[in-house]
């Protein structure tokens, strides 16, 4: 569906010139929701409004349904634009329109019939649950709601693809799940791709397919919602990844004064993460009956991810020499990832 291939974009100044995205290749599937996640300054953004031409990428190819969008006419990018909608972090809605004028907006600008506007900005209200604040000006609405004008807005032109800039990160926690849940629903009824940019893991989290992270204008990892966060590789994925998480070391453990490597008579602190079906898999049961060794539960938490259980669980473990030595033997042959983050004497 969206192919870039080998971009990048060089901002020119008096000032020098500026590299802000370097050779990036990305596949996006029809149907997908796509994460890009970076931190502020990353070029997030600037990758983004490259799919839509708003900005023109320096060079490389940008394909979208099979067109090549860096080859076009002006007249032609207009009409290329129509399959690509868009929502932004802070709504861009037309204060002196009611919703419905501002959905209402696009369709009229392509010439569109007062029947096929009013049927057409009926079903999107519905779809978007404002059909009770049709006649509502922007000011008149919540932050979600505005949000979902602007959600409504970008669908009236029946696009194949949605891009969304930081939609969520003006809103609070609440809101931003049922607007996540709002465009779950619109990817699953439309078939539409949605390409989420955000510097927000938990977003990627909850609803993204893929996940590429930018870092300084460059890729440096990409792959499934699953393997991204299961097995980051990139320290800066790994902060995203440890952002998320819920297995938090308590403050007694951090005021311990932990080292590395083992010495006897030592306690370890380990996070194990338990992968697919290894999540019910009675490890702890095990490391108690079999190999003698004390264990303290510390954190835990299970969820699923793309239909998949992963879980997390941070344990002290306390045993002689041997035994400790045959436990995490006994860890590491399971399939499951082990994180030993220290030992206390």
């Amino acid at each position: 569906m969206i192919e870039l291939q080998h971009i990048n974009k060089v901002y020119h100044s008096n000032t020098g010139d500026l590299q802000a995205l370097t050779d990036i290749n990305l596949s996006i599937g029809e149907g997908e929701i796509f994460g890009i996640i970076g931190l502020s300054g990353a070029g997030k953004s600037t990758l983004v409004r490259c799919i839509n031409m708003l900005e023109t990428p320096t060079s490389g190819t940008v394909l979208v349904d099979g067109q090549d969008m860096t080859k076009m006419s002006p007249s032609q990018l207009r009409k290329a634009r129509q399959n690509i909608g868009m929502i932004f972090q802070h709504f861009n809605l037309l204060s002196s329109r009611t919703v419905y004028g501002n959905i209402a907006f696009p369709l009229e600008i392509q010439g569109k019939s007062g029947d096929e506007i009013k049927k057409k900005v009926d079903s999107l209200l519905e779809l978007v649950g404002l059909t009770d604040r049709r006649d509502h000006y922007p000011s008149q609405l919540s932050g979600g709601q505005k949000q979902r004008v602007g959600i409504a807005r970008a669908l009236a032109s029946d696009p194949k693809v949605l891009l969304c800039d930081e939609a969520t990160s003006a809103l609070d926690p609440q809101t931003t799940e049922s607007i996540l849940e709002l465009l779950r629903d619109i990817n699953k009824r439309l078939n539409i791709t949605i390409v989420m940019i955000t510097h927000q893991m938990n977003v990627v989290k909850e609803i993204c397919d893929h996940v590429a992270v930018i870092e300084a204008g460059r890729i440096i990892e990409e792959g499934s919602l699953y393997e991204v966060f299961t097995n980051p590789k990139n320290p800066t994925t790994k902060e995203f990844v440890a952002s998320t998480r819920t297995d938090i070391v308590p403050d007694l453990v951090k005021q311990m004064s932990l080292h590395k490597p083992y010495k006897p008579g030592d306690k370890a602190l380990v996070r194990l993460h338990f992968l697919g079906d290894s999540a019910g898999e009675p490890v702890i049961a095990v490391l108690i009956k079999k190999y003698n060794v004390d264990v303290n539960i510390l954190s835990g938490n299970v969820e699923t991810l793309q239909n998949i259980p992963y879980g997390t669980l941070l344990i002290g473990m306390d045993a002689d020499e041997q035994h400790m030595k045959d436990a995490m033997d006994y860890l590491r042959s399971l399939s499951l990832q082990i994180e030993v983050i220290g030992y206390v004497s």
